[in-house]
Order: C-alpha cells, then structure tokens, then sequence
C-alpha cells in the first residue's frame, strides 16, 4: 500500500468515516500476502518507497501472471524485469493499461496518472548491443518517479561521439553508463564529471569477454574516482540506485 493511500485511510478512520474493522481488512495483507509459490512483499514500499519488483526469469507465465494480480490489486505499480512476450500478453490480458518494452524486457503499469517525471539521470550506452541493459535501467528509473535522459552509442571506440554531449554529461546529478567489451566508458565519463557515476558491465563481447567479467573487472578496477559498479547487466539494479541518488539530490 502507497504511503499517501494508507495515510488517506487513517485519517478516515480518525474521523469516522471508516470503521476500524474495514480499516483493518484493507491492511490485510500487510506485511506479506502467501501465494503459496510466493510471498509478496505488500510492505515493502512503506519501508523504501517502491514496492516489490518481479523479477521474471525462472517463473512461469502463471507465476508472472497471478503476482502481478495481487501485486496492482493492493494499488502498487507494477515493474517486472527480465519477462518475455508471453508473460506481457498474460498480464495485459487482465490489465490492458500494461506496457511492454521489449528492448529491455520489463512490464509496466502505473497506477496512478503519469507525472513529467524528476530530471537529473542520464544513462550512456557504449554500443547498441548494449541497449537491453540500458532500457531495464531507463524503464526501472521511470517508474520510480524519474524522467532519465538517454544517450546512446557514445563508446571510446569513437569518443568524439561521447565528447560532443559534454554539456549533458555536466549537467546530470547521476550517470548510469552501460558497456560491455572491455568496459572502459565509465573510467572516462568518471574522469569528466562531478556527480556519482553507477558502472554496469555487460556481458557483450567476444570470447575473452568471460560474458561480461572482462569488463565487470575493468569497471573494478577503474581509476576514476566516484564510479561504483553493479553486477553484469543489472540494469534495473542501477536504475534503482540511480533513482535513490537522484531522491537526495532533489530533495
């Protein structure tokens, strides 16, 4: 339950608006709601702000399909990561508002009516091979309130590509940069910036890559100060730290 609905219905409690009773069976299924298969987390959003993400990959099409039932039934938006074109269509059965980004691979409703969104994210791609990634990242810091600006292709392959958008890298509170390879952007976007750089390795590239430890590795070990690194292509991990960051910085 959001924080400003559960807010709403106290206050109607407080003035008898509401029976007690009534109250308690909307809080129902706090803190979790059991599926049996799966116990969501319908506090989660009381305690950080967003509530429980699906992470889709392992899970059926009827285990996407009924925690995301229950997940908008509480009044949650919903993102779900990692899901396929049959886990969509079986939600947007039942919810036809659902979107579908299918570069990233998330599901989306928004519950309440959609909002311009706070600006301050940037998120930089090194390679179209890279944009699965950088699209989890945009669509999770969306649905978390932000508006994130989006540049794409920039690699050091042709950095004059990344330095003729000097001015947005300067003005971004923080910086999402996605890469695969050998990783070296965000060692040089770091080098250019004052704000929190969020490194995510991809696991692009050809055999020495490791599926991506080349350049988790290289992101490690980066000697620009201010970048931190996230797993190899958890996109929706940077994005949501990316969301935090811009949080503080805004408020």
């Amino acid at each position: 339950m959001e924080v400003e609905k559960l807010r709403a219905l106290l206050e109607r409690v407080k003035r008898g608006e509401v029976a007690v009773n009534d109250a308690l069976q909307s809080l129902r299924t706090l803190p979790f709601e059991d599926l049996g298969f799966s116990k969501i987390d319908h506090h989660r959003q009381l305690r950080t702000g967003f509530p429980e993400v699906i992470f889709c990959e392992g899970k059926t099409v009827a285990h996407v399909k009924q925690i995301s039932e229950h997940i908008l039934a509480a009044g949650h938006p919903l993102l779900a990561t990692r899901a396929t074109l049959a886990m969509y269509e079986a939600v947007k059965e039942a919810h036809p508002a659902a979107h579908y980004n299918e570069l990233g691979r998330t599901i989306t409703v928004a519950q309440s009516a959609a909002e311009e969104g706070e600006p301050g994210i940037l998120i930089v791609s090194a390679g179209t091979s890279d944009l699965p990634v950088a699209e989890e990242a945009a669509e999770t810091a969306r649905m978390m309130g932000n508006h994130p600006e989006l540049l794409y292709d920039v690699g050091v392959a042709g950095l004059h590509r990344l330095m003729s958008n000097h001015e947005k890298l300067l003005a971004a509170h923080v910086i999402i940069v996605v890469a695969g390879m050998e990783g070296a952007l965000p060692s040089v976007v770091g080098g250019l910036v004052d704000c929190p750089v969020i490194a995510v390795p991809t696991s692009v590239g050809y055999g020495a890559s490791f599926g991506g430890l080349a350049a988790l590795l290289g992101m490690l070990n980066s000697c620009a100060s201010g970048v931190t690194v996230v797993n190899i292509d958890n996109g929706f991990g940077a994005g949501y730290s990316a969301a935090l960051m811009n949080r503080l910085s805004a408020s």
